[in-house]
């Protein structure tokens, strides 16, 4: 294990084992090194390595803290990566998103109140097949983060929305919209607030598969 990695190794067993707590302020440098066993330069990178993942925060001339290891934060970067991945990896976080989304918009039915209906309608409203590609990406984005929030399980809905950033989004409507697509697809949308109207768990999972299913397919007769 190289160095480095065997430093963060030790500040993570520090977390888990709830010696270090969310908010709480790291020891000095030389007193945490030494009692890791670690040299001073191997522990500032392994601190640099965990604050770029949102598990430290670096506050110059305050300290170094543990951040409230909130889900949405420490997935944060999932979203980077997602926008960063090549065109012929899109099928394969779409297949994770069905696997993911249809659970999130099953729980959202049983949970979701009328004022949260409400502001789905409403963005849904908003857009149409005359939609320009960022209306659409950024409409269809705020309409998968309220359903995801909705379901009440915040890692599911961090999940998601890491699955789910902008960059991926666009590529995903754009391609839609070359394909005349646009206007099914906002159909299964107002298919799904349907469901979550009627508190139908089960018709909500099942539109919510049907709808990645039907990008997928799109997408994947692309020549």
């Amino acid at each position: 294990m190289a160095v480095t990695d065997e430093a963060i190794e030790k500040i993570k067993a520090m977390i888990v084992s709830g010696a270090l707590r969310p908010g709480d302020r790291l020891p000095r440098e030389s007193e945490l090194a030494a009692g890791l066993g670690l040299s001073r330069n191997s522990l500032r990178e392994a601190v640099r390595a965990l604050s770029l993942m949102r598990v430290l925060d670096v506050r110059q001339g305050d300290g170094t803290y543990v951040t409230s290891l909130d889900p949405h934060l420490l997935l944060a970067t999932l979203g980077f990566v997602v926008d960063l991945h090549r065109d012929d990896t899109v099928p394969e976080f779409l297949a994770v998103r069905r696997i993911l989304e249809p659970a999130a918009t099953a729980l959202a039915a049983t949970r979701i109140t009328e004022a949260e209906l409400d502001a789905l309608a409403d963005e849904l409203d908003r857009l149409g097949p005359e939609s320009t590609v960022e209306e659409l990406v950024a409409g269809d984005l705020e309409f998968h983060r309220r359903v995801g929030r909705t379901s009440g399980n915040a890692v599911l809905c961090s999940l998601l929305d890491g699955l789910s950033g902008p960059a991926a989004r666009a590529r995903v409507w754009r391609g839609l919209a070359e394909r005349d697509a646009v206007g099914r697809a906002l159909r299964e949308h107002r298919a799904i607030l349907a469901a979550l109207r009627d508190r139908d768990a089960e018709a909500a999972r099942s539109w919510a598969t049907v709808h990645i299913a039907s990008v997928e397919r799109w997408l994947g007769s692309t020549p």
